[in-house]
């Protein structure tokens, strides 16, 4: 990313925080009093722990280390010689791109749907368990799922999802979208700047003709390839239209962000994580996200069916509003910023780009 891609993000509504060498001396320039979580052990860091009644009194930390790759959040796995945990520390900016600002306290939005979901078993077995979440700190502490892995392998040729995994998955959906939730619960969950943000990472800037980002840089020919999409009116209408619709409150419980980067592979099974951005939305969103995964990754036209028959439509569903979602996730990962480790052909990827125009405008 470079200043004038920056500038143009924060121009509106945001705060753009200047490229810094030192992000421990803005945070506490930002945040004095607030703990700067990293990946070494430290006096503050036990004192806190044991003040938070996350390590006993004589329970001593062996070492720190990081679990994986964290997009929003900074997140470091506690070992010690009785437990091993999960920490999460929101900072205000986007941990993978520092330059980027985001709500310090969106740590909230995951411990209440952590809290949420653990009413149902099923979803509760297919998460994190919850420790404990502290605001003041902005830090949230969860079950070591164990070693494992995500599924972005799925972006690679010949990368299959099995069809335990594709049940876990669509069911996961099902039970989640099947919540019933009183109205003062729908208001806790969700965080309108994040909203925001991810409506603006999703809506607008992928179709902005002039955004600082060139898409030859990705794949020679992306930027042409892209461009017809970025000048159509009437498809950049009804992008608008469908942000609305995201934008606005709804009764369905959804994860935000269901993508292969947030379904994790361990020991015990598979997991979904990093719910930062859920709220009470769309289903049809969220069940159009993961199809569009599907396609990117070119999984078989007969796991994206099966896929379909399995995932129990909540009442109201929409099926071309679930298509034309599809046809907007496919087109912001294709000309967007949130580029993914596809392994597609330029003429691949305009044959989906097609097709996901045919669903928005269809809608």
């Amino acid at each position: 990313m470079n200043c004038h891609l920056l500038t143009i993000f924060f121009q509106k509504d945001c705060f753009f925080l200047q490229i810094m060498t030192d992000y421990k001396e803005k945070f506490h320039q930002l945040h004095p009093g607030v703990i700067y979580l990293e990946n070494e052990i430290n006096p503050a860091l036990l004192d806190y722990l044991r003040r938070k009644l996350w390590i006993g009194k004589t329970e001593e930390i062996i070492k720190l280390e990081k679990p994986g790759e964290g997009n929003m959040n900074f997140v470091v796995r506690v070992i010690s010689d009785t437990r091993r945990f999960i920490l999460k520390q929101a900072r205000p900016w986007v941990q993978k791109y520092p330059q980027v600002a985001a709500p310090i306290d969106r740590a909230g939005t995951e411990f209440n749907f952590y809290a949420l979901i653990a009413q149902d078993d099923f979803l509760k077995r297919h998460t994190p368990q919850l420790i404990g979440y502290d605001p003041q700190q902005y830090i949230l502490a969860l079950e070591d799922l164990g070693e494992g892995a995500d599924f972005t392998k799925l972006y690679q040729k010949g990368e299959n999802l099995t069809s335990a995994e594709l049940e876990a998955l669509t069911g996961f959906l099902s039970q989640l979208h099947a919540l019933d939730a009183k109205p003062e619960t729908i208001r806790k969950v969700g965080h309108p700047n994040m909203k925001k943000l991810n409506h603006e990472h999703i809506f607008i800037f992928p179709f902005l003709e002039e955004n600082g980002f060139d898409l030859d840089t990705v794949q020679p020919g992306l930027q042409t390839a892209a461009l017809p999409f970025k000048k159509n009116k009437t498809l950049k209408n009804k992008i608008i239209e469908l942000g609305e619709i995201y934008l606005a409150t709804h009764q369905t419980l959804i994860q935000g962000d269901y993508y292969p980067g947030s379904w994790l592979k361990v020991e015990s099974g598979l997991k979904i994580i990093d719910p930062e951005f859920a709220y009470f939305g769309r289903a049809e969103f969220e069940l159009g996200v993961m199809v569009a995964h599907f396609k990117m990754s070119q999984q078989e036209e007969d796991t994206i069916q099966h896929c379909l028959r399995l995932y129990q439509k909540p009442a109201g569903f929409e099926d071309n509003l679930f298509r034309a979602f599809i046809g907007i996730e496919l087109l912001r990962r294709l000309v967007g910023l949130a580029q993914l480790p596809l392994s597609l052909h330029l003429q691949e990827k305009m044959a989906l780009m097609d097709e996901a125009k045919t669903y928005i405008e269809n809608y």
